[in-house]
């Protein structure tokens, strides 16, 4: 059987995409290239399924109705992350997570009002 071997991108729709894409460069650090081809460092990826009803990935100000996808992306250190969105004035979610041998969460939301999930693995070893 062949098989997928990672997530080959990842594609939003907004009002601005010249000021989302900015943003996702200026305030998350994402190193765009041509096309929007980020050459991203090795690392795992996660592909959960959730149930219809879950608030977990937010809601859409606008209208309430919930989010459909969340974008995770993998960081380093998650507290420098929440500093740096912080000072760049994005909204941040207060709290954070850690799940026991997962690693911890935190959430941001972008302009146009996606939750974004940033995720520092736990150390494998």
């Amino acid at each position: 059987m062949e098989r997928v071997n990672g997530i080959g991108g990842y594609f939003l729709r907004a009002a601005d995409p010249e000021a989302m894409t900015a943003w996702y460069r200026d305030v998350l650090g994402v190193d765009f290239g041509d096309h929007g081809l980020w050459q991203q460092p090795a690392g795992p990826t996660v592909m959960a399924m959730f149930g219809a009803d879950t608030d977990y990935f937010g809601t859409r100000p606008e209208n309430q109705d919930r989010q459909q996808t969340m974008l995770n992306f993998r960081v380093g250190d998650l507290d420098a992350m929440i500093a740096q969105l912080r000072v760049a004035g994005a909204e941040v979610a207060p709290e954070t997570e850690d799940m026991d041998g997962i690693g911890r969460f935190g959430w941001v939301i972008d302009p146009e009002g996606n939750r974004i999930e940033l995720w520092e693995p736990e150390e494998q070893g």
